[in-house]
């Protein structure tokens, strides 16, 4: 059964022009970014998460985008060349959080927790 739709614009010369987007994208943006290549190359999201699926090359492309992106938040938040709170807010796109977890329980065993227990009413 033959694909519906239009024809694919995914072809050798939008594989260079994607590939170049990694070293050319200080001229348009501060960290490269999906956005940023799908402006470049003139597509919707869909369409580059569609590429994606279907073609390992450009899937290694998005992969050196976001890794890409994940280095620079993190030498430039660390030297504050960027805004600490967009970079905090763009690495946990990356998975990192400042999520603090507390642990109730005393260091010498002496709090005890809590058990509640439910019982059914008989009748």
């Amino acid at each position: 059964m033959a694909e519906r739709g239009r024809p694919t614009k995914y072809n050798e010369a939008m594989q260079e022009k994607a590939d170049d987007y990694l070293t050319t994208y200080q001229k348009d943006s501060v960290v490269p970014s999906v956005a940023g290549l799908s402006l470049v190359l003139d597509l919707s999201d869909s369409t580059i998460y569609d590429w994606k699926a279907k073609h390992p090359d450009f899937s290694r492309t998005l992969r050196n985008i976001k890794k890409k992106q994940e280095a620079e938040l993190l030498n430039k938040g660390l030297t504050s060349e960027f805004n600490s709170t967009i970079v905090k807010l763009m690495l946990h796109n990356h998975g990192y959080s400042d999520k603090v977890e507390q642990d109730l329980k005393s260091s010498d065993g002496s709090m005890k927790p809590t058990i509640i227990e439910l019982v059914a009413k008989s009748e």
